[in-house]
């Protein structure tokens, strides 16, 4: 039976991190996720849980006590957000590398300089090639439900990979509002016991972890990886589907709203997509036929899914909240034109870089956005494809 609760993001997975009760987290403080350690902390103290808690000197440490708590066949986790993350950067792919189903919510913020606090999507788009499932949330339900859902990924010996459970920073991780908790029993019954056949611990199968590689073989070892996010995929959608029949909350690699007749589409990650869909309400109403896209799983990427949702719409806007400064637009867009490179009609296809160190997406930046597609459907003229949304000049 679910249970009706108001939480903030950062509470809800702290509560979620309680429910699973890991053998190990190892975290250090970072704004906004310090939260998530500082409640679980407490859960510790009170003796609702017996994760060993370590508290360490920074995030770089924090992934190492990660590593060595999942090598050894514990289950482990962290959480962190923007510079933290950095700070960890040469882990991150060690972890990936070492096949480590270590799971780590990142509360997402920009990364510096200019030293800022608030939201946009720069650290975890940064690493979005160190080989970690990645996972995004509007909402503090869908922030709640990830780590579940993740943690079932990431340990299923198909993939044995990382994943990042994200959402973004103050907007959800601070912001309170109505969610249903699984009860405990569920959830233990859901994400199960842990027990890695290859650890350092299992003297029947003595392994060493993290050698050194020689050109003979890293190739090889990459390529495995490679697999291992390509098996996640079919992973991933049979989670969602057990998950849904648990809850009655279905999840895929990525929401439709309002998509089956629309000719126009934004594509968006996160909270923005909140803000989004009352704008396509309102466009609706008005006889436009304007539709959304919502990305909740972008590691690994859904090229050939998203192509199909595409495939009927004139024009479409890939709105980031990170820049990949190659002039050729931010991350996501990339990826979405990428996959949309082989239809037989591509739709146009233009970037709203937007959102960069917390600045506010209103209705009326999102309306914008829907009336440049107008433009571009009557002209069949997509100008300049890489934009920047609400900048003062």
């Amino acid at each position: 039976m679910a249970i009706r609760e108001r939480v903030s993001g950062n509470e809800a997975v702290a509560i979620a991190l309680r429910q699973v009760n890991p053998d190990v987290m190892a975290a250090f403080p970072i704004t906004p996720s310090t939260e998530i350690p500082q409640y679980f902390s407490t859960f510790v103290a009170n003796g609702k849980v017996d994760t060993e808690f370590v508290a360490v000197e920074s995030e770089h440490s924090a992934m190492s006590a990660c590593i060595g708590a999942a090598a050894a066949g514990g289950r482990a986790v962290t959480a962190t957000s923007s510079c933290g993350l950095a700070l960890m950067w040469e882990l991150l792919y060690v972890a990936a590398s070492m096949r480590l189903p270590i799971m780590m919510p990142v509360i997402n913020r920009a990364l510096s300089g200019p030293i800022n606090i608030n939201n946009d999507h720069s650290d975890s788009m940064g690493a979005r090639d160190s080989g970690w499932i990645q996972l995004y949330a509007e909402n503090n339900q869908e922030t709640y439900d990830n780590f579940f859902m993740g943690m079932r990924v990431a340990e299923h010996p198909d993939v044995m990979l990382p994943v990042m459970s994200c959402q973004d920073g103050f907007i959800t991780s601070h912001a309170i509002e109505n969610i249903e908790l699984l009860e405990d029993d569920a959830v233990k019954k859901f994400v199960g016991s842990y027990s890695n056949e290859i650890d350092l611990l299992n003297p029947k199968h003595p392994v060493s972890m993290g050698p050194y590689d020689t050109p003979f073989y890293y190739m090889e070892h990459k390529y495995q990886q490679v697999m291992a996010m390509r098996n996640s995929k079919k992973v991933i959608l049979d989670v969602f589907k057990e998950f849904a029949s648990l809850t009655g909350r279905n999840y895929s690699f990525f929401e439709e709203y309002r998509m089956e007749d629309a000719e126009r589409a934004v594509v968006v990650l996160n909270s923005t997509a909140g803000t989004a869909k009352a704008v396509v309400d309102t466009l609706r109403e008005k006889g436009e036929k304007v539709g959304l896209i919502k990305l909740r799983v972008f590691r690994p990427f859904p090229s050939a899914e998203l192509a199909k949702a595409l495939s009927k719409v004139k024009a479409v806007a890939v709105m980031d909240k990170a820049d990949s400064f190659s002039d050729c637009g931010g991350p996501m867009f990339t990826e979405v034109r990428s996959a949309c490179y082989d239809l037989e009609n591509k739709p146009k296809m233009i970037n709203f870089v937007y959102g960069l160190g917390g600045r506010d997406v209103q209705m009326e930046n999102i309306i914008f956005v829907y009336d440049e597609l107008k433009k571009i459907v009557s002209t069949g003229n997509a100008g300049d494809t890489y934009r920047y949304l609400a900048l003062r000049e």
